[in-house]
């Protein structure tokens, strides 16, 4: 463990897989103290005691980020638990229906995927910068997606709700800028995750088609851009979307 992260407490959604659990074995491995947040009970038990096992201190909680009493109720035991809240990263999301045209994407698969993707950062950061703003200090981050910068088409649930997310995170991190508390964005390509599993083949190797440098990115990439992004020494940034793309953002 570097001890980057020594005494801090991070809360992390959609903590039991893909980026959001590669990115609490980092912190954890870097002195961070865990509160992971998922709806899947099974996995998200099974990456508290594989943290647990590599020396982490970490809890899980079962929670739907879409509600409001659940958000809450679990912020107040966190805060509770472990006495404050240093550091907030919000890398639950969901895809919804790709390939499809606006014409066929039906508005319950719309709502569904506004759900968790963009209401479900609303209250993630809302619970968590009240946290913040009473200890006087905060990171918080929230995965967007390059689709929120460039729009991705036949995905238009997916790309309106991340293009959401990253006003969110730019409002946000003018608000509470003289506060101690940054709030920043990741806007990653398409990274070799098992939600990728249910997008559309023929979506995802356009997606791919577009990145300079020919592959996908892994959630160990993410993972240390994260890492950097919610530290101590990242302490002159907010209110911006990093990208993580592979070169296909160059702005």
């Amino acid at each position: 463990m570097t001890g980057k992260f020594n005494n801090q407490v991070a809360v992390i959604s959609g903590g039991a897989d893909g980026l959001g659990k590669a990115i609490a074995m980092r912190l954890g491995a870097e002195g961070a103290k865990l509160a992971i947040y998922d709806n899947d009970t099974g996995k998200l038990g099974a990456v508290v005691a594989e943290l647990q096992e590599a020396g982490c201190e970490a809890r899980g909680f079962t929670v739907d980020i879409s509600n409001e009493q659940d958000v809450a109720a679990v912020f107040g035991e966190v805060a509770a638990h472990f006495g404050h809240i240093d550091i907030m990263v919000n890398s639950a999301g969901i895809v919804g229906a790709t390939n499809t045209s606006i014409l066929d994407y039906s508005v319950d698969d719309f709502d569904k995927v506004y759900r968790v993707n963009l209401r479900g950062a609303f209250l993630m950061s809302k619970y968590a910068l009240q946290a913040m703003a009473k200890h006087g200090y905060g990171r918080v981050l929230l995965i967007a997606s390059i689709a929120g910068k460039e729009g991705n088409p036949f995905m238009a649930g997916y790309s309106a709700t991340k293009a959401g997310v990253i006003g969110l995170v730019k409002g946000l991190g003018k608000e509470f800028a003289t506060k101690s508390i940054t709030v920043n964005g990741l806007a990653p390509a398409v990274i070799k995750t098992a939600m990728n599993e249910d997008t559309a083949p023929e979506q995802l190797a356009y997606m791919t088609a577009k990145i300079p440098m020919g592959r996908l990115g892994t959630v160990e990439e993410v993972a240390a851009m994260a890492s950097f992004i919610v530290s101590p020494e990242n302490s002159f940034s907010t209110g911006f979307v990093y990208d993580i793309s592979g070169g296909r953002a160059t702005y």
